[in-house]
């Protein structure tokens, strides 16, 4: 008879197979299993909000998955989509979208163009959107109060399409905004020390409005850095004495600099909102090296120029015009025709318009973040209720 522990090779699988169930057990028991997603930003995340204000943006934007265009600015799917994906939920309606909207799991507030402190100018000026982050956070205010309001008294469909009062405390709020308040300080003719001079203004104002989510019910909050403004074209054609000198890719040394100041006092912006909120929970994310990797891997990862604008118009280098962009028409002998078409397979380029990324390229980002390795705390996008150790 054998003696007690002395397992023979079957119940010795069969004991590692049950280890292996209740690892996996755990692991899922970990997920922090967000109802919603609330989304605040820029172009990198707008899913149909500055679209919705200012016109549709036209094909072929929307190409890849969507088959037509869908608010974004891509040819398919952001990284904001990715993770409503991974977590399980639709992808977020514009809030300012209003058709055919579904505000049951997360709202977008993000809008192309807007930026964290408001521009002294207009969109038609400057292409700088009114919807900065501030007014992002008001909109965000009168959504739970006009949602739980028509929620609760008028009941039927509204319950469908809203969400639960709980929802605000539980969901993930995601945050993507910056670049557009370098490239605002960079088009107005500041050098990079004048650029950089007015980041800690940029902190503070993140961090009230951060401060005023939190008062709001926001407890989870998945933060990401600016990206290598550098490496995007209409940067580099906006600014060429900015854009000299290039790295070996061919990337902005001073537009790049600007950039990782900004995610440097970001991070440190985070940690502190970390000490002053232990009942909340930030993680900080480096998108700006999944990106950079990106670009400067490109043709190693499946790409090719990663430079080169797939869907724009011009012979120079980054097939980029300042003037005709992405589903542009220009008037041949009295006939509107389309310039800004797009490239044959936008899979294999990074750069989708020469200011935003291809849905391959958001596909690339998201895989490199959603599993923590770029995070601090590093924790994975779907154990993001957690701190590190918890």
């Amino acid at each position: 008879m054998a003696s007690r522990g002395n397992f023979g090779p079957a119940a010795a699988g069969l004991l590692s197979f049950v280890l292996l169930l209740l690892q996996v057990s755990a692991g899922a028991a970990g997920d922090c299993h967000f109802p919603a997603v609330f989304n605040f930003g820029d172009s990198n995340s707008d899913t149909g909000g500055l679209s919705a204000l200012f016109g549709a943006a036209p094909p072929p934007n929307g190409r890849t998955f969507f088959g037509a265009p869908a608010g974004r600015y891509c040819d398919g799917r952001l990284v904001i989509d990715f993770i409503a994906e991974s977590l399980g939920i639709p992808y977020l309606s514009a809030y300012l979208n209003s058709v055919g909207s579904n505000f049951s799991q997360g709202a977008n507030f993000a809008t192309a163009g807007s930026s964290i402190r408001r521009q002294n100018t207009s969109l038609f000026l400057s292409g700088f959107s009114p919807i900065s982050l501030d007014v992002q956070s008001w909109e965000f205010e009168q959504f739970i109060n006009r949602s739980q309001l028509v929620y609760n008294n008028k009941g039927g469909i509204y319950r469908e399409l809203l969400p639960k009062a709980e929802y605000f405390s539980q969901a993930l709020y995601t945050f993507d905004i910056g670049q557009n308040d370098i490239t605002a300080g960079y088009f107005v003719n500041m050098t990079t020390e004048q650029v950089v001079d007015f980041i800690p203004d940029l902190m503070e104002r993140l961090t009230s409005i951060i401060q005023s989510v939190h008062w709001l019910g926001g407890r989870y909050f998945w933060i990401h850095s600016t990206g290598p403004i550098g490496c995007l074209p209409y940067a580099l054609v906006h600014r060429p004495d900015i854009a000299e000198p290039k790295d070996g890719i061919g990337c902005s040394v001073a537009y790049n600099k600007a950039a990782q100041v900004f995610n440097q006092r970001l991070k440190e912006t985070v940690a502190r909102l970390r000490k002053a909120y232990p009942d909340a929970v930030f993680t900080y994310v480096d998108v700006y090296t999944a990106k950079y990797k990106l670009i400067s891997q490109a043709r190693k990862l499946g790409f090719d120029d990663p430079l080169l604008t797939c869907c724009g118009h011009g012979a120079g280098r980054y097939n980029f015009d300042q003037k005709v962009g992405c589903g542009g028409k220009v008037q041949v002998n009295g006939t509107s025709v389309l310039v800004g078409n797009s490239c044959d397979d936008p899979s294999r380029r990074v750069s989708w318009d020469g200011v935003h990324f291809t849905e391959a390229a958001n596909k690339f980002v998201f895989d490199q973040i959603v599993g923590g390795a770029l995070s601090d705390p590093p924790v994975p996008l779907r154990q993001a209720c957690r701190s590190k150790g918890q």
